[in-house]
């Protein structure tokens, strides 16, 4: 049987893996991903044949993945996250496809890196959202930019994933400057690092102030709408049911 499954773990609290998740792992033969994201989930990988790899290595991490499910071994690509937001499950799908490879693919959806981030915030997505990557290695800055543009101009709530990397400090100071054409300064944004994880860190700043926090590749950035307000330690992007109901 030529079968593969794309797990998402979740932010990374072996409390957060679903049940699906592990049903499925318990079924692989090898599983393969990133070693940080395994060693998340260690608890549930003992007695597993297991791949590590770099970040940096998806295609090999994919390409092996095939291999092994076109060899009839049942094979688990692990993504932090859901592994079709910004995870592996892109890259294998567009391998398989340009080969048009008969294997049986099934993606195990997992709690996102922004919902996981908002959930320790309050209720910053309540209401229209959007995600953008600053990540530059595949999508050009205009293109980026561009995105952030009109996701200001239409009001939107902003996911940032991705905000800073050691080499790319400067596209997040290019987004905030965009986002400040259209957003008060004190627009609440909240920085969440490693969310679920033993470092987790949270701050919840405004549109002005947050770049002066410490930001990277592990943080989530939330952008409030127009309407986004804090309450004590919490966002809150109102539905706007005061317009209609008695609240």
């Amino acid at each position: 049987m030529k079968k593969l499954y794309l797990i998402g773990m979740g932010p990374g609290s072996i409390d957060n893996l679903t049940y699906l998740a592990v049903k499925k792992i318990n079924e692989c033969d090898i599983i393969i991903g990133y070693k940080k994201y395994l060693e998340l989930i260690k608890e549930v990988l003992i007695n597993k044949n297991i791949e590590e790899s770099d970040v940096a290595d998806e295609i090999e991490r994919a390409n092996n993945a095939i291999k092994y499910a076109m060899e009839g071994r049942i094979t688990g690509v692990i993504s932090s996250g859901d592994s079709g937001i910004y995870g592996m499950a892109g890259l294998v799908f567009e391998i398989v496809a340009k080969h048009n490879y008969d294997i049986d693919i099934e993606i195990i959806p997992g709690i996102t890196a922004v919902n996981s981030a908002a959930s320790l915030v309050g209720v910053p997505l309540m209401n229209d959202f959007c995600s953008i990557s600053l990540s530059n290695k595949l999508t050009p800055e205009n293109i980026i930019l561009e995105r952030v543009e009109n996701a200001a101009k239409g009001d939107f709530v902003i996911g940032l994933y991705n905000p800073v990397s050691k080499k790319r400090t400067e596209l997040i100071k290019d987004a905030r400057n965009i986002l400040l054409k259209y957003l008060n300064i004190n627009t609440p944004v909240a920085i969440i690092r490693n969310a679920y994880r033993y470092d987790q860190e949270i701050k919840i700043s405004n549109l002005n102030d947050f770049l002066d926090n410490h930001i990277d590749m592990f943080s989530i950035i939330i952008i409030g709408n127009s309407k986004s307000y804090v309450y004590k330690n919490y966002i809150i992007t109102p539905r706007n049911y005061d317009i209609k109901y008695s609240l």
